[in-house]
């Protein structure tokens, strides 16, 4: 009886509604002054048990809105989590510009936006496809392919994800320039959101075929109609107030953490605070995962992917000209324009990877590596001196080694795409046919076998 309730949809609803009471019982209700160490962690799980809610109240609202409706605001309420911290520093950093605060408010901005992008690929694609090959022994996922050789087994994606990757390959291309204007501007804002809402366009008018919910969303979703707008919209509500009131305290919390330990505020933001936000969305992949369903989980992370790298870094610039009052693009340093450069060829990396329409293991090991590798040398500033042609000794530390990091990845990115570049013609024909509204032909050439 005790395990049969254990395991009852509501009792995951119950424990992630629990993780928020602490932070609004003590510190929104009560008023107690809390500690900077507890501060951050009570803010931190409750925005983390709010991320669940708000999935979870996402997904279950797929059942009453009109798909178009479902795939315009759902997205965007996937990143909330993400955007209420970028939106929280890029408002900040409006409120005196040119100074040294608001100068360092843009650089957390930039933080948050960049870390959770590579967090999302280097953790997130990675190791859910090392999970997926892993499990597989006992799931029998169909997605996963077995071949001979050291760390070859694959995972199949489903070739619908074509459209995202050609948006997604869009928007990274773009990216690559951003760094080189006054800072993310007005140009940037109207073509990367623009290509969301023309990728939002396509989607809508694409061929759809309903995917069973499981866990708590099927639960919630076989209430009669009534109850489940009402509990829908009770979920909205609650994880969007604990969110409004606990990222501002959790984001400088993190700050005033680092900063008595000796740690830099920009890598607290960069790589702690997207921690909380993205963990709900990897577990919810992971079980998926557990469940024989890796296709829909890929499916998730790669929209996801595109949902935060044109919407997070495309509308940072409306929320601080309206803290300034009026029109201003965000400043960049030197700093953040390698942040920015680095993301874009993290993405362009793993584009590369994807146009093949499946994920090995030797390919999931190679972007956890990268990643964990310029991780290790952003939070340690170790220095690295290499001899290059023509140029001698070069010593790649702080901003030039996120440009070491980008050029590594984009060496290896633009070697597989030459060798792969049958299947991006392939991919990229098909997805423009369903840009046009063709949907005959899906079938894309065999991956290279490496």
């Amino acid at each position: 009886m005790v395990r049969r309730r254990l395991s009852h949809p509501l009792t995951a609803v119950f424990g992630a509604a629990l993780l928020t009471v602490p932070w609004l019982g003590l510190h929104t209700v009560l008023g107690v002054d809390l500690g900077t160490g507890v501060t951050v962690a009570l803010s931190g799980v409750a925005v983390l048990g709010a991320s669940f809610l708000l999935a979870w109240g996402a997904e279950t609202a797929e059942a009453d809105v009109p798909r178009a409706f479902a795939l315009a605001i759902l997205a965007v309420l996937a990143v909330a989590p993400e955007y209420a911290v970028d939106a929280l520093y890029a408002w900040e950093a409006g409120i005196n510009p040119g100074s040294p605060e608001s100068a360092e408010a843009a650089s957390l901005a930039v933080a948050n936006m960049t870390g959770a992008n590579r967090i999302l690929i280097g953790i997130g694609w990675s190791a859910i496809a090392l999970f997926t090959v892993y499990r597989a022994r006992d799931t029998g996922d169909e997605a996963v392919e077995s071949r001979p050789g050291f760390l070859a087994d694959v995972v199949r994606l489903d070739h619908g994800i074509a459209t995202e990757i050609l948006f997604l390959f869009a928007a990274t291309v773009f990216a690559f320039f951003v760094p080189l204007g006054a800072g993310i501007g007005a140009v940037d804002m109207f073509v990367l959101v623009g290509l969301y809402v023309t990728y939002i366009f396509v989607a809508m008018n694409s061929p759809h075929e309903d995917e069973e919910q499981i866990g708590v969303p099927a639960y919630l979703q076989s209430y009669r109609k009534p109850k489940r707008i009402a509990t829908t919209l009770a979920l909205f509500v609650f994880s969007g107030v604990v969110i409004l009131v606990a990222v501002e305290p959790f984001a400088h919390g993190l700050e005033a953490l680092g900063k008595s330990v000796g740690i830099p505020s920009f890598l607290m933001i960069q790589w702690v605070a997207p921690l909380a936000s993205e963990s709900p969305e990897l577990i919810v992949v992971a079980y998926l995962v557990n469940k024989a369903r890796s296709t829909a989980g890929f499916n998730a992370l790669i929209s996801s992917k595109l949902n935060q790298w044109t919407l997070l870094i495309g509308t940072l610039v409306l929320v601080y000209s309206l803290s300034v009052g009026s029109y201003a693009p965000l400043p960049l340093d030197t700093h953040q324009m390698g942040e920015l450069w680095l993301t874009a060829a993290q993405s362009y990396f793993a584009i590369a990877i994807l146009v093949t329409f499946s994920i090995s293991l030797r390919e999931a090991v190679a972007l956890l590596g990268l990643f964990l590798a310029q991780f290790v040398y952003s939070v340690t500033g170790l220095a690295l001196t290499l001899p290059i042609p023509g140029l001698g000794p070069v010593t790649f530390d702080g901003p030039t080694s996120l440009i070491g990091f980008s050029v590594v990845y984009l060496v290896v990115g633009t070697a597989l795409f030459v060798r792969r570049r049958k299947q991006l013609a392939a991919v990229a024909k098909l997805s423009i046919r369903r840009v046009r509204g063709d949907y005959g032909a899906t079938e894309v050439p065999a991956a290279v076998e490496d």
